[in-house]
């Protein structure tokens, strides 16, 4: 090759290398445009998720509120009618005092101190004080035991006899009926027909 040849190539060469840098810097600047567009994308899709985020939050909180509201108005209704329940097992108990008023005055006395703490837990209950109910009722128990026992025993009756019915006649009763009725067909001699 020729010394022209050379000296054409080095100065083709030379246009090049200003080329290829500004190429470099060209592709740096793109680079950084698109890592900046990148960012603001990302940041702009966070938002978005951070918003959406919040919005689905505030209406957890909105069906966890209504939830607790329904919650609380089942409660408050099971409240009143056992306070209402309450109240009348205190009547039953009054009038039981009254039986006793002229042969047993002291038995009526405690009768009635237990329809006065039954009314009181009532009116507890309405109120919704449970932590009182459970003092009251410890302190019941250590000033009068024997009206607390007899209480507790009236409750239990109570009890058996709602529990009976809101059962609505159980089977087990017309089961102990009709055997009852077969027993005393044995012993009459007769039969069951």
């Amino acid at each position: 090759m020729s010394d022209l040849d050379l000296n054409q190539r080095n100065a083709a060469q030379t246009p090049d290398a200003p080329l290829s840098e500004r190429l470099k810097d060209q592709m740096q600047d793109a680079g950084a445009e698109m890592k900046e567009r990148a960012g603001e994308a990302l940041r702009a899709s966070t938002d978005t998720a951070r918003e959406k985020f919040a919005e689905a939050a505030d209406a957890a909180k909105d069906v966890a509120s209504g939830a607790v509201d329904q919650f609380q108005d089942r409660a408050r209704g099971k409240q009143q009618s056992s306070a209402d329940f309450i109240e009348r097992f205190a009547g039953n108990i009054r009038e039981a005092a009254r039986a006793f008023e002229n042969d047993a005055p002291f038995a009526a006395k405690g009768i009635n101190s237990a329809a006065e703490y039954v009314e009181g837990a009532g009116e507890k209950i309405r109120n919704g004080s449970f932590r009182d109910l459970v003092d009251n009722a410890t302190g019941f128990a250590k000033r009068q035991p024997a009206a607390f026992l007899g209480l507790s025993v009236l409750a239990g009756f109570a009890a058996v006899r709602f529990l009976r019915a809101s059962d609505g006649g159980s089977s087990s009763q017309g089961h102990d009926r009709s055997a009852s009725s077969g027993n005393d067909n044995a012993r009459s001699g007769g039969s069951g027909g």
